[in-house]
């Protein structure tokens, strides 16, 4: 079973150079995606699994605004 978390950790060194120059959240994100807890994505960029979870609240609660906004105008062109 050690081989799977040396394939988890080359998962992430490999997310984490391609996200090179990305925002915290956005690392934050595409780390969540790709499965790593909060506690894990955490210790990847050290910091607090506070930090992490405020990310994640913080990127659902901003796709939802998008989204929200997006079906509004749709509303206003279909009139």
């Amino acid at each position: 079973m050690a081989d799977g978390g040396r394939t988890e950790r080359l998962l992430a060194l490999i997310l984490l150079q391609n996200l090179k120059g990305s925002s915290q959240q956005t690392k934050v994100v595409e780390l969540s995606v790709a499965g790593f807890s909060n506690f894990e994505i955490a210790d990847l960029l050290q910091t607090s699994g506070a930090v992490v979870a405020q990310s994640l609240y913080e990127a659902r609660k901003g796709t939802k605004k998008k989204t929200g906004k997006k079906a509004k105008k749709a509303a206003k062109k279909k009139r």
